[in-house]
């Protein structure tokens, strides 16, 4: 028989019990993080990366919680670095290209043909480019903490094989809400028309427009094929980094040691998706082409012909970007 004397003790200990869980679930933290793509891609594998890291060292304390396909913009990708910076968003693992309109310096990526592979773009992002980079973010307001990959661009069409400037003659491309992807394409002769990825693909199921450019992982997850896109031509002419990022108010309410974690975690989960996205090019390469698109690998000449066709807009783009970050970023290659 119980008695009184224990219900108490039981009694006791049992609203502890609830008090410690309460305590508990009161130091319990949940961040958002903005991604463009969802976890099909590698782009928001990242961002699982990450917040699965987190989880991890924190024990659940700490969580992050990933909404894809720009959710926390309506779909509006150039907003993201804006809506973080205000404190819409906690955390991104977003584009310099999409993060370019409010970082000017961040189209150094976007220069036509200045990077040439991805020997160059850790150079660059490992180098002094990089830090010059990332003090540019953080004088924008918002705080970078590590660098994934989305990776070279290639371009589709539905017409017919590329491989030289001429044959974009008058094409409609897609391209992203940046200036420096409207005027690279003007001076290749075509005519670039800028949407969201959201709008992307109907526009390409419906010959809205003719091509796009993006990645091979895009190009191969979201089946680009199956829209028209029978013509791939690989030519590496812009790259795509992404960055790990945190809104400032969010940064300094946390702990040095959760600062600390924040960042080792985002360093190790951006190089487990850089590692992840370059092991996989190949394959991915050789699924395209068993899908019956046909791939055109340019020539050294055919690349230079492409190189000489956009120099103008180098002329126009260096002093946007800052001559002191291309400068920086040519020491970084060795040129």
């Amino acid at each position: 028989m119980t008695s009184k004397k224990q219900f108490t003790h039981i009694a006791v200990g049992l609203a502890g019990a609830v008090l410690l869980s309460s305590a508990v679930a009161a130091q319990a933290r949940e961040l958002s993080v903005s991604t463009v793509l969802s976890d099909a891609f590698p782009w928001g594998q990242a961002a699982e990366k990450w917040a699965e890291l987190v989880e991890e060292r924190t024990d659940g304390e700490l969580t992050l919680r990933v909404y894809p396909n720009a959710q926390l913009v309506s779909g509006d990708q150039t907003r993201e670095f804006s809506a973080m910076r205000s404190g819409i968003i906690d955390l991104a693992v977003g584009s310099t290209i999409n993060w370019s309109p409010q970082v000017p310096e961040l189209n150094l990526f976007s220069l036509p043909f200045f990077l040439s592979d991805v020997s160059q773009v850790d150079a660059v992002t490992g180098g002094e480019a990089g830090e010059l980079l990332f003090e540019a973010i953080e004088g924008k307001g918002v705080i970078p903490l590590a660098w994934g990959e989305n990776g070279f661009r290639q371009l589709s069409n539905s017409s017919a094989a590329i491989s030289a400037p001429d044959d974009l003659e008058g094409l409609k491309i897609r391209v992203v809400g940046s200036p420096l992807f409207q005027d690279t394409f003007t001076a290749l002769g075509a005519n670039p028309t800028q949407m969201s990825w959201a709008d992307a693909k109907p526009a390409l199921t419906t010959g809205a427009v003719d091509g796009q450019e993006n990645p091979l992982s895009v190009f191969d997850v979201a089946r680009i094929d199956q829209v028209g896109q029978e013509y791939l031509t690989l030519w590496n002419y812009m790259n795509d980094p992404l960055v790990f990022a945190a809104n400032p108010q969010v940064w300094g309410s946390l702990s040095e040691e959760d600062q600390q974690m924040l960042r080792d975690t985002a360093i190790e989960a951006g190089a487990w998706e850089i590692a992840k996205t370059r092991e996989e090019e190949s394959a991915r390469l050789d699924v395209i082409r068993e899908r019956g698109v046909t791939v055109t690998e340019l020539t050294e000449d055919q690349h230079q012909a492409f190189v000489e066709a956009t120099l103008s807009v180098h002329e126009e783009w260096v002093p946007k970007i800052g001559e002191a970050v291309v400068e920086a970023a040519r020491r970084d290659i060795g040129e």
